[in-house]
């Protein structure tokens, strides 16, 4: 069963005990040392030693340092964004707006509007070469079907001549 703070959240941070947020909070903050953060949470450095090497403490660690990052810069690096879909160079508007989309989920990490036609243009000829070679072998195909498949990239030689 999962932990739910007051306010609804979730996730390993939460699952944890105050001892052991107070830890991942100090640990963040990367101010003290490990023995003053043991004294801080009334542990021994043993016992903090032990939970940095528990794999919730670890996850808990690294939600809480992305709630940190996000709620100190996130709404500040749209803001940001936002302001750069005005800037005079059409480069850093498209990056911007690149960057927007990505954040939004609405564009892959390594996509752009190009590449995504591409990627459509390559699946639809390679379903268009598939059903040519599903109907050749079940002789669908007119007898008078004059269709070349180019299996070969000119110049890229790949060892099956049968010349």
């Amino acid at each position: 069963m999962k932990k739910v703070d007051k306010i609804g959240q979730t996730g390993p941070f939460y699952q944890l005990d105050k001892r052991r947020r107070k830890a991942v909070k100090l640990l963040f903050e990367d101010e003290l040392t490990d023995e003053e953060i043991a004294k801080s949470v009334q542990r021994r450095r043993s016992t903090l030693d032990n939970w940095k090497n528990d794999e919730l403490f670890k996850a808990a660690q690294s939600q809480y340092s992305r709630l940190v990052i996000r709620k100190s810069y996130e709404s500040n690096a749209i803001r940001k964004l936002n302001k750069l879909l005005d800037a005079k160079s059409e480069m850093v508007q498209l990056q911007a707006a690149n960057s927007i989309l990505k954040l939004s989920g609405m564009l892959a990490e390594n996509s752009t509007p190009e590449l995504d036609k591409a990627k459509a243009r390559k699946a639809n000829a390679e379903a268009d070469i598939t059903e040519w070679k599903r109907d050749e072998l079940t002789g669908r195909n007119d007898s008078n079907d004059k269709t070349v498949l180019i299996d070969d990239i000119g110049g890229i030689d790949d060892g099956d001549d049968q010349t």
